[in-house]
């Protein structure tokens, strides 16, 4: 039985009639813009929803995590889990045959719509248990991109993931390879807060599911012992950033992150999240400790020979016209060469454009302290691209944080000195290259080489704008390097802060000119409208709480009160709000003084005795306060943030030694509810 949605086929043969699992209304939402709107549009939509999974399905930063694989046109091609069609084209566009299985008919519908026009796609609806008898034994590539993980709702065995992968296995050609993409159980992002991605709890993974659940996730171990269960021997780990679902880098065990290049961290928008520490700082000391492997939030592992690449870069969150992906791959002599691809037809003139650009700031320093990266470009097959020289040594960036970490300012001014003269060379030559930040300078011994000048245009740019820029940048980049004095740089640089708005302001324009008309990730991501909740900053206002919540004794034995004859009553709070304390007063005693708290309040006495008599609340002669009194109520509310309450104890039948027992509830107020209802009581009486 089959169906035909445009040039798909969708094979229903083992279709239960059933969708056994539905996101619910938004995949009729789904449905409809797939039927109803080309996919030049989705960002758009994306954007006017607000929606996760709108974003989800939709974003076209989805197919990053296939996008670098190069798969030959004239491969077979089996994805496993298509759902609603989010790397499916990306698949299409590059292979000869994609056949898709997914066990739901509606999002099979959706990613047959959302790309009818593509002639080489078939999808089977059901389980794949099911449908793989059927299947041939032929594929170059099988993909499980977010798959994996629901082996047992497959498969329903004592060993699913092993069955699931070997069975996968099975259908594979002579030289095939598996894709599989899925979360760390121990990323780092679960760590600092996020709540597991299936199960939307904190900390399941790395409780190593105790609380049960179908969905199981693996560390790198974890994987790798599973690979040995199913005999495999030949695998490749990759390390998407920040995770596999919206990548923007792929590390390798060949090309780990450097220093300060995890920062995107905050990038969770389908739920709320903690944020219990900072991850880019925690990320850079693991990256020093060559751990990386141990705490990425994804992995993508490749099953069978590895691939030439080692390092992907996505710059696809921008206009199209300036999409483009950066790769470290290895040459014909196992030399690391760096590409630059356009990642669309409209970015081929921007491909084309830095080598051009490389021309001319070649020309601007010659003669100069400031190298240029060797670019050249290559037309081949319709195909632009963009090849440079690997380049070793530290980027200045790094450098100057290690100033700042020794506490060494002399020493990053004098970076930063030599940093205006190389690019400051010949400065009135009509070309300028706009992002000459720091960490696009690579520093060899005394050598130091432009690495990116993608954008550069064709006129003069003042120096102390561009350094001005680099600096501005590297300071939003870390708020540890937020120790620089500004005010000394833009002095050392002759900028006003006038002129240092306008470049503000000037850097804003720029990035609307990057990202075109659409919105940032970032910007998404606060449109949807995930919290960011600081547990820190609530232990932090609970211990201001705390230090309010403390009962104060100050004793006047005839000379007034002091700090000095006073002192705090431990544990006098039986909770938030409940005082109840038990104090010894020496007969020499001639007034009590007792500070309820330290914050303004309301303030109702249950009893207060002295030596088991009780105190005479209704005797102002005895007990009086500097707040307003309630009636009938003993108590009162105090419009201040030092509220007293007065025992006149020589007016009570005072021995040498005095026991006073209080037991009071204090109630804090905002200072502007307890001048209200202060008022009010005056007006009352």
């Amino acid at each position: 039985m089959t169906e035909q949605i445009g040039s798909i086929t969708l094979d229903l043969s083992h279709y239960s009639g059933e969708d056994l699992y539905c996101d619910g209304q938004v995949e009729d939402e789904l449905l409809d813009i797939a039927k109803n709107y080309a996919e030049t549009e989705y960002q758009k939509i994306i954007e006017e929803k607000k929606s996760w999974p709108i974003l989800y399905h939709l974003s076209h930063l989805r197919e990053n995590i296939v996008d670098w694989i190069p798969i030959g046109k004239e491969a077979k091609v089996l994805e496993i889990g298509s759902g609603c069609g989010a790397i499916t084209g990306a698949l299409s566009k590059k292979a000869g045959e994609v056949v898709c299985v997914d066990l739901s008919k509606k999002r099979s519908m959706i990613n047959a719509y959302r790309h009818s026009l593509c002639d080489n796609i078939t999808i089977h609806v059901g389980n794949f248990k099911d449908i793989e008898p059927d299947l041939p034994a032929d594929f170059d590539y099988i993909f499980l991109i977010g798959v994996l993980e629901y082996g047992q709702s497959y498969m329903g065995s004592d060993k699913p993931f092993e069955e699931f992968l070997s069975i996968a296995m099975k259908h594979l050609a002579k030289g095939g390879r598996i894709v599989i993409a899925i979360e760390n159980k121990y990323g780092l992002k679960y760590f600092a807060g996020c709540m597991e991605d299936h199960l939307g709890t904190y900390f399941s993974g790395i409780e190593n599911y105790a609380a049960g659940g179908s969905v199981r996730t693996f560390s790198r171990k974890g994987l790798e012992k599973l690979f040995a269960e199913c005999g495999i021997q030949k695998y490749s780990f990759y390390y998407p950033y920040p995770d596999y679902k919206f990548m923007t880098a792929l590390y390798s065990d060949a090309y780990q992150p450097g220093r300060g290049e995890l920062s995107g961290n905050i990038r969770n928008f389908d739920r709320d999240r903690m944020l219990l520490f900072d991850e880019k700082h925690a990320f850079d000391g693991i990256v020093e400790d060559d751990l990386f492997s141990v705490f990425a939030n994804s992995y993508e592992v490749v099953i069978g020979e590895e691939f030439e690449v080692k390092y992907v870069k996505y710059s696809n969150d921008r206009a199209p016209e300036f999409r483009i992906r950066t790769e470290i791959c290895k040459n014909q002599n196992g030399d690391a060469i760096v590409k630059k691809h356009p990642l669309c037809e409209d970015a081929n003139e921007h491909i084309r454009g830095i080598a051009v650009a490389y021309r001319n700031l070649l020309e601007k320093y010659e003669g100069g302290n400031l190298a240029i990266n060797k670019c050249e470009l290559h037309e081949e097959d319709g195909k632009v691209w963009d090849s440079f020289e690997f380049l070793e040594g530290r980027p200045l960036s790094e450098l100057m944080d290690e100033c700042l970490d020794r506490e060494d300012i002399e020493g990053f001014h004098a970076l930063f000195s030599q940093y205006i003269e190389r690019i400051g060379y010949n400065q009135t030559f009509p070309v300028a290259d706009f992002d000459l930040i720091f960490s696009n300078i690579m520093v060899k011994g005394d050598v130091w080489s432009l690495l990116d000048y993608e954008w550069t245009f064709g006129k003069e740019v003042e120096v102390r704008e561009l350094a001005f820029r680099a600096i501005y940048c590297y300071l939003l980049e870390d708020e540890r390097r937020n120790k620089l004095n500004l005010d000394i740089i833009m002095e050392k640089l002759g900028i006003t802060e006038k002129e240092a708005e306008y470049y503000r302001e000037q850097e804003m324009d720029f990035q609307k000119f990057v990202t075109g008309k659409y919105k940032s990730m970032p910007e998404i991501r606060n449109l949807i409208g995930r919290r960011i909740l600081q547990p820190v900053k609530w232990l932090d206002k609970f211990t201001g709480f705390e230090e309010k919540n403390r009962v104060q004794i100050y004793e006047d034995t005839g000379n007034g009160f002091s700090e000095e004859n006073s002192y705090f009553v431990p544990d006098a709070y039986q909770g938030e709000q409940m005082v109840e304390m038990e104090i010894r007063v020496d007969g020499n005693v001639q007034v009590l003084r007792i500070d309820p708290a330290m914050d303004s309040c309301v303030v109702h006495v249950e009893e207060m005795t002295f030596n088991g008599r009780q105190v005479p609340l209704n005797n102002k002669a005895v007990f009086y306060t500097n707040g307003k009194m309630l009636k009938p109520s003993p108590g009162a509310v105090f419009p201040t943030q030092d509220p007293n309450l007065y025992i006149k104890v020589s007016g009570l039948d005072r021995q040498a030694e005095n026991i006073l027992y209080v037991k009071m509830e204090v109630v804090k107020l905002p200072l502007s509810v307890a001048k209200d209802m202060a008022l009010a009581v005056k007006k009352l009486i």
